[in-house]
Order: structure tokens, then sequence, then C-alpha cells
């Protein structure tokens, strides 16, 4: 699934989220994640446009 991470180490990760935040908490958690994760794309392709013509342009 992620690597070497399996469905059991998965849930255990959860259930320890959810003893240490609360299951009030994960809401509010998971979107925090989910921009965290959709910013990192947007200056991964950000940094990918940039490099792409200096890569042309010293071949």
């Amino acid at each position: 699934m992620f690597g070497n991470i399996g469905v059991p180490e998965i849930l255990l990760i959860v259930a320890f989220i959810l003893v240490f935040f609360g299951a009030k908490k994960l809401p509010e958690i998971a979107k925090g994640i989910g921009k965290g994760i959709k910013e990192f794309k947007s200056e991964i392709n950000t940094i990918k446009d940039t490099v792409e013509p200096i890569k042309k342009e010293l071949k």
C-alpha cells in the first residue's frame, strides 16, 4: 500500500491518532493534511515548470 506499510500498521496509526487527538479533532486533522498534500503537489509542479525550460536550454 504505502511502501512497506500494510493495512495493520495503518489501522494502528489511525487508532493512535483517535486516542491521542480524539474523534472530534480527526476531521480537522484530515483537512489540514489534505491541504498540506495539495500545497506540496502544487509546489512540485511549479518547480517542474521552472526546471523544464532550463533543462531544454542545457541540451
